[in-house]
């Protein structure tokens, strides 16, 4: 009988166990580098067919909001508004979905705890 917890070649374990802790420190690495250059990245959004574009970092911090002049009208300031908050939401969108998709690759795509079934 196996006396610890049925694990075969029980002394093979500490070894593992070696190797899963290099590579979840390469992985944490990667992630910290990966977060770096998506802080760093800008992201940019238009609404109103283009009369209004914000531009946002990874950070999620705003940079940059460009109006173009007809887009300006005392009258209708109501649509100026909701044309800055629909070009911002989609700016923090695509950052949103570019911090996604480097964990994904980085992952592999497999949630949760690695994977593991646990």
């Amino acid at each position: 009988m196996a006396k610890r917890g049925g694990f075969p070649g029980g002394m093979g374990m500490p070894g593992n166990m070696n190797n899963l802790m290099k590579q979840a420190q390469k992985m944490q690495k990667q992630m910290e580098e990966n977060q770096k250059a998506l802080e760093e990245k800008e992201f940019t959004a238009a609404a109103g067919g283009g009369a209004v574009e914000v531009t946002v970092t990874g950070k999620r911090e705003v940079t940059k909001v460009k109006l173009s002049e007809e887009v300006v009208d005392p009258d209708d300031i109501e649509m100026l508004e909701d044309l800055i908050v629909a070009a911002t939401n989609e700016a923090l969108r695509q950052a949103e979905e570019a911090a996604s998709s480097a964990m994904a690759k980085l992952t592999g795509g497999l949630g949760g705890l690695g994977g593991f079934g646990l």
